[in-house]
């Protein structure tokens, strides 16, 4: 894809991110937790705890880090884990760190050995052990830093190192959103972008959005496209309905491969149970990109079950497929 488009892309995006937890739609419950808790650092004139965020891609990780730091009135400083290959990387961000700078690393389960360890004196003693000198004559120096907030966000826990996940003192995962929240979040970027979109329309958008708010708002830009082009302007819901087609997206948010995966377990492996890497190899996508972002919302809508034997299809998928479900004894093995 060309690099200019994904800047544009990426500034839209964040054209739509609120910058103020008021704004933040959704998460009730973390928001309320995370308020009190920014709102007594902010009171002690102190850096906030280090923050631990998880949920899937596209729930608002990278927007509440960036809220945090507004919030606190404080620099924000983001990067991914991959991005950091030495030492010397890290090293270069934390003694730039400004006080009670947000550092926010995405990805943080995918830091490697070396940069983890590096963090954990960083984050618990606010200095930096660093080697002067090789061989007989390398010597280790302890650098101070200013305190700070380490947000790191993860879609994968569970490959985050145990003595990495303790150093954080917040915890909070992050849930899918409810169509309600959704629609909301539409009329909002809606109102951001300048287009207009009636109820109807932004109700089968939040429907088709798969509890992503990062989705809603990409498929709300596509649908002004349409409107732009066919619609006179307007994100009306035949607009809506017409562009769910186009972009062959189904009632329930489902793409192309989503159908796909299904039909692949039902048909080809008579409805599991599969493995993932042969899954994947079956659709033609990465074992990475199957896990990350189809299965967690197949499983979150009921039809796809994980099991230590590998992937199943539930009676769900194979009614929405339009296919007959096994059955027996009279009834539905799933």
């Amino acid at each position: 894809m060309d690099p200019a488009f994904d800047r544009v892309e990426d500034e839209r995006e964040t054209s739509l991110r609120p910058r103020l937890l008021g704004d933040f739609v959704g998460q009730d419950r973390l928001k309320e937790n995370l308020g009190l808790f920014i709102q007594a650092a902010r009171g002690r004139e102190e850096a906030l705890d280090h923050l631990f965020l998880v949920g899937p891609p596209g729930l608002g990780k990278t927007t509440l880090a960036l809220i945090v730091a507004n919030e606190l009135g404080v620099d924000f400083k983001p990067t991914s884990a991959p991005a950091l290959e030495k030492p010397k990387d890290l090293a270069g961000i934390l003694t730039t760190l400004g006080e009670r700078t947000v550092f926010f690393i995405d990805e943080v389960h995918r830091l490697k050995p070396a940069l983890e360890e590096m963090l954990y004196i960083a984050m618990e003693d606010f200095e930096l052990d660093w080697i002067i000198g090789q061989g007989p004559a390398a010597r280790t120096v302890r650098v101070p830093l200013p305190p700070f907030t380490l947000v790191g966000a993860t879609t994968k826990p569970g490959m985050v190192s145990g003595p990495l996940a303790s150093r954080f003192g917040i915890s909070l995962r992050l849930g899918y959103y409810g169509a309600g929240e959704l629609e909301t979040i539409i009329r909002r970027s809606a109102a951001i972008l300048g287009v207009e979109v009636d109820g109807e329309a932004a109700s089968l958008l939040a429907a088709s959005s798969r509890g992503t708010p990062r989705i809603a708002n990409r498929l709300l830009r596509r649908m002004r496209d349409f409107a732009q082009i066919e619609g006179r302007g307007k994100v009306g819901l035949k607009v809506v309905r017409a562009g769910l087609e186009r972009l062959e997206i189904d009632e329930l948010g489902l793409e192309r491969l989503d159908r796909e995966i299904l039909r692949a377990i039902i048909t080809t492996y008579g409805g599991g149970p599969v493995g993932a890497e042969t899954l994947a190899i079956s659709v033609g996508e990465g074992v990475d990109g199957l896990e990350d972002y189809y299965e967690p919302y197949l499983i979150q809508a009921g039809l796809l079950a994980r099991t230590p034997r590998g992937r199943i299809a539930t009676a769900a998928a194979y009614t929405h497929l339009g296919l007959e479900s096994p059955r027996e004894d009279g009834r539905l093995l799933f």
